[in-house]
């Protein structure tokens, strides 16, 4: 079976890896820039930095900020009048995932024309979206570095999940220095996050040796960073290594795609606006319960990479021990227990389910599930 690796042409990471983007971003001849990025990031004074930045490079720079968490058609919409606006040349997302979701968004309008809905599904656009440099703040999404972009459709209260090799961004930056300011809470859902990519992407049916290999090396460096990161958000070791972690593991989701807890986790941000690394920690042990009767030997792995002795166990007591390490983890960083703790609903678990199951993240799941078992795996997750 073939198979094709999806990635930005440059990547730069590490300490002190922005001050060498912007000597990059001067080489590519671009003039003026739009800056996506959050209202957060806006008033700490952030994407003025940026901006500044870009500005000792003789580049002028526009600030959009208003990319919501869970960004929308409208926050796509309003980016595009203001792109018009600035007529700038190409377009910089500052932040995590929502600023690189309406960023990419924006870019694939910009070119293709239309609306964002129209590029819906996989590969629907035609022209390669306009140049985005990615400069990432959080460790989790990576979102800077993949084919993914996740809008919110208002009027449908559902997510769009758009995989589409145009909107993989020209560079990608992950200075762990823009990271240090996240709050504990942040923290702790992005590198989640990175956790389910790894996770989901390691037991996928379109998985390869490569990405096996990144998702594995994501696992390891999470485990062994995550809890550290959050307790001291200024050890920069542990962020330095989250951010490689989370880079991997968008290198493994990047083409292996993802699973079932991604297409359940999409309808709850749609349908409540929730934090999607919340989200995602919570639905990811239960589906891997489900999916462990197919999967146990990739489960048992996974526990390996945490770190267990799985030297004595068979591969069902491996996976079941992986599936315990992932609510340990989650515990251990403050994640909520259960979807009720965030206001879901089980009156609304059949709409979220049906949807679930159309979307695009769901196909590569090891185990094919019907609408009753994903009412079933909402249910245990309450």
């Amino acid at each position: 079976m073939s198979s094709t690796f999806f990635i930005p042409s440059v990547n730069m990471m590490g300490i002190g890896s922005l001050d060498e983007a912007m000597d990059a971003i001067r080489k590519y001849g671009f003039r003026h820039a739009l800056i996506v990025t959050d209202a957060g990031l806006a008033k700490a004074g952030v994407a003025d930095n940026v901006a500044k930045l870009l500005s000792a490079q003789d580049i002028n720079a526009t600030i959009f900020d208003g990319a919501k968490p869970n960004p929308t058609v409208g926050n796509v919409e309003k980016g595009l009048e203001q792109l018009k606006l600035s007529r700038a040349d190409f377009i910089i997302s500052l932040g995590g995932g929502s600023p690189h979701d309406c960023a990419k968004g924006i870019a694939l309008c910009a070119t293709n024309g239309g609306h964002i809905s129209d590029y819906e599904g996989v590969d629907q656009s035609a022209k390669p979206q306009m140049p985005l440099i990615a400069i990432n703040t959080t460790a989790g999404t990576a979102s800077e570095m993949t084919r993914f972009c996740i809008i919110t459709d208002e009027t449908r209260h559902v997510k769009m999940a758009i995989v589409d090799r145009n909107v993989t961004p020209l560079l990608s930056v992950n200075d762990p220095s823009l990271m240090a300011g996240m709050p504990k809470g942040l923290t702790a859902a992005t590198g989640m996050d990175a956790l389910t990519h790894a996770i989901e992407a390691y037991v996928s049916t379109a998985a390869t040796p490569i990405t096996d290999a990144c998702a594995l090396k994501a696992v390891e460096l999470i485990s062994a960073n995550l809890r550290d990161a959050v307790t001291d958000g200024g050890n920069m070791q542990a962020r330095e290594n989250m951010a490689y972690a989370q880079f991997l593991a968008g290198m493994a989701f990047n083409n292996a795609s993802l699973g079932y807890v991604h297409a359940m986790a999409h309808q709850l941000g749609g349908f409540y606006d929730l934090p999607h690394g919340v989200c995602n920690a919570i639905l990811l042990p239960h589906v891997e319960s489900f999916n462990a009767s197919v999967c146990p030997v990739l489960l048992n792995d996974v526990a390996k990479a945490m770190g267990l002795d799985t030297q004595h166990l068979d591969h069902e007591q491996g996976a079941a021990a992986a599936i315990a390490a992932i609510r340990k983890l989650s515990s251990d960083i403050g994640i909520p227990s259960g979807l009720a703790e965030l206001g879901v609903k089980a009156d609304d678990i059949p709409v979220l389910a049906a949807n679930a199951m159309k979307d695009a993240c769901g196909f590569t799941n090891p185990r094919p599930a019907e609408q009753a078992q994903i009412e079933e795996i909402f249910h245990a997750a309450m």
